[in-house]
């Protein structure tokens, strides 16, 4: 989130738990990027605030519920209020349980793959509409294709980005299977809680292969995930890593040092087809 917009969105959600009984003098920035993460305190709540033309509040509150009904392991919405959106000074905002971390360097490879499957168990049972991974792909495709949007991106760089994308997305959707994904259930959306390991940030759900989630972890956590299919994992893990570099270089990206770790993006993408990586391009 823009730095103008930071102090409005932190009084927005200090507002709006306060108008709902919630006391909220205080308020700890967690996490930063596309919305802001809060810890409003004394109530011990994390709100999570995203600008109201993102529109995807509702989709993500909506599809919590259901997955914790499934039993799946999902940060709760904070049960003193109704699960719903709060919409306020052109902010959506939604609340939602705070877990004070209980290990600091995250679950074992074993049980972060056990929580994932179980995600993706419970996910199986549930219909609702969202993307396929390779729109995800697709919208990468075009900002590196953009000169206007990513103009620091060097002519060499551009063309080994597109042709990874390109020929990595056909090689996935030939050999994957698809059921609902979370999308990008890296360590960042991975909590250490007194309850076990708990996925949050549902607003990235896309439909693929396990793989595709997977290729998110750890690389250790791949080996420890029941019937996964090593050599597309591999794969996915490279389209992965080119998906993410490519936001790294759009001139409007928000991410903290994001052109350091896009150059180095780079550099690990190209040793990586050097060394013959899985269905290099070319």
């Amino acid at each position: 989130m823009r730095a103008s917009e930071i102090t409005r969105a932190v009084a927005a959600a200090r507002s709006s738990a306060s108008s709902l009984g919630l006391a909220a003098e205080d308020a700890e920035v967690l996490h930063d990027s596309n919305k802001l993460a809060l810890r409003l305190l004394p109530c011990d709540v994390l709100a999570r605030v995203a600008p109201g033309e993102h529109r995807i509040a509702g989709f993500e509150i909506d599809l919590a519920r259901r997955l914790a009904a499934a039993g799946c392991p999902v940060g709760a919405l904070d049960p003193r209020v109704e699960p719903r959106v709060y919409a306020r000074d052109g902010f959506d905002i939604t609340l939602w349980t705070y877990y004070a971390p209980v290990a600091p360097h995250g679950p074992a490879p074993a049980a972060y793959a056990d929580a994932l499957a179980r995600l993706h168990a419970g996910m199986r049972t549930i219909d609702v509409p969202t993307p396929h991974f390779s729109d995800r792909v697709e919208h990468a495709r075009r900002l590196v294709a953009d000169r206007d949007r990513t103009p620091a991106l060097a002519d060499a760089d551009r063309r080994l980005l597109g042709d990874t994308l390109g020929g990595l997305v056909r090689a996935v959707g030939e050999r994957g299977g698809e059921q609902l994904l979370h999308g990008e259930p890296h360590p960042g959306n991975l909590l250490t809680t007194g309850d076990g390991p708990l996925f949050i940030d549902l607003e990235t759900c896309c439909r693929g292969p396990v793989e595709f989630d997977l290729a998110h972890a750890p690389d250790d956590v791949g080996a420890h995930y029941p019937g996964a299919d090593q050599e597309l994992l591999r794969t996915c893990r490279i389209l992965v890593s080119a998906i993410v570099t490519a936001w790294r270089w759009d001139r409007d990206d928000q991410f903290p040092d994001g052109r350091r770790l896009g150059t180095e993006g780079l550099g690990r993408l190209r040793a990586t087809l050097d060394r013959g990586g899985p269905d290099a391009p070319g």
